[in-house]
């Protein structure tokens, strides 16, 4: 603390006894603070609330930050009304790999409905034929039940899907195909992987 004035005052006691007579200077100093001064317990409220006041802005700040990417995020988002001039590169199509039906599984046996007339039931019913003796022959040949080929047909037209080790198998299982009886068409669209 610092103090500002300081008050000196001194003063002389004569003191007599019976037996003699003496004289006592006594000094005595009198300090008082400077009252237009900051006291240091004044200095440490203003700190602390300086402290507080800082911390509120920066979490007011931070807590600001998300809404503010969030509307940009919002904004890119909207489609734009002027077009794009830039040209973006040529992307490749994407690569579609089919895996054939497990051996196990017979393959499905896709029936169309009838639309009304009675040759395109009939053709239904042919195609259903058809597919119930490939299915079959699929399977019960030895040679051809571990190749887990399908089979769909419609309108007489037979379209293979799988994968082979071999262009022999895979000619093989298209010719067993237009051996069978109704057989108009084949779409042999399976893949040879050499293993």
């Amino acid at each position: 603390m610092a103090y500002d004035e300081e008050q000196a005052r001194r003063s002389r006691v004569v003191v007599e006894t019976p037996t003699e007579k003496r004289e006592v200077v006594s000094s005595q100093t009198v300090r008082t603070p400077d009252s237009s001064g900051i006291s240091a317990g004044m200095v440490g409220v203003l700190v602390v609330v300086a402290i507080a006041l800082i911390t509120m802005l920066v979490l007011f700040w931070m807590s600001s930050q998300p809404a503010s990417d969030q509307n940009a995020n919002m904004v890119a988002q909207q489609p734009q009304q002027q077009p794009i001039i830039q040209q973006a590169p040529a992307q490749q199509p994407p690569v579609i790999i089919q895996q054939p039906a497990p051996a196990t599984q017979p393959a499905p046996i896709i029936i169309s409905p009838p639309a009304g007339g009675s040759t395109e039931s009939s053709a239904a019913n042919n195609d259903a034929t058809i597919q119930l003796n490939i299915d079959k022959q699929l399977t019960d040949d030895p040679k051809f039940s571990s190749l887990g080929i399908t089979a769909t047909v419609m309108n007489g037209k037979v379209t293979l899907l799988g994968t082979v080790k071999t262009e022999s198998s895979k000619s093989d299982v298209e010719r067993m195909v237009r051996r069978t009886k109704g057989v108009k068409d084949v779409d042999n669209q399976i893949s040879v992987i050499p293993g």
